[in-house]
């Protein structure tokens, strides 16, 4: 199974982007996702994760209420769409799966990995 990210690029503060995963097959039905970041000099950070069913999310206090992470099973894609971004948003994103119920912080405990986009907020 390979993951595959789309979106991202360059953005002004206060702007919106989506950024979108999806896995063949629509495996990520059956997989709890993250959203990381990972900004130059930093460690990867969760910054959305969304549980299997789709029903249980998490975002850590820097992004809550800016970012909304939604799951579609029947299509096997995850979306998260972030508002209100700001200049300290700018890091490559990278989506990744689990094969558990929920996600974890801990980016060692996902086993797939799609590809960074590049988010750029600029001020």
């Amino acid at each position: 199974v390979q993951l595959q990210a789309s979106g991202g690029g360059m953005a002004r503060a206060g702007g919106s982007q989506q950024l979108s995963c999806a896995a063949s097959g629509r495996a990520l039905s059956g997989y709890s996702v993250g959203w990381f970041r990972q900004a130059p000099g930093k460690e990867r950070e969760l910054v959305a994760g969304i549980s299997r069913s789709g029903e249980t999310t998490y975002y850590p206090p820097s992004v809550k209420g800016r970012f909304t992470i939604s799951k579609d099973n029947d299509k096997g894609t995850v979306l998260l769409q972030m508002n209100s971004l700001k200049p300290e948003d700018t890091a490559v994103y990278y989506c990744a799966a689990r094969n558990a119920n929920f996600m974890h912080l801990d980016p060692y405990e996902y086993t797939l990995w799609g590809q960074g986009t590049l988010v750029n907020v600029s001020s």
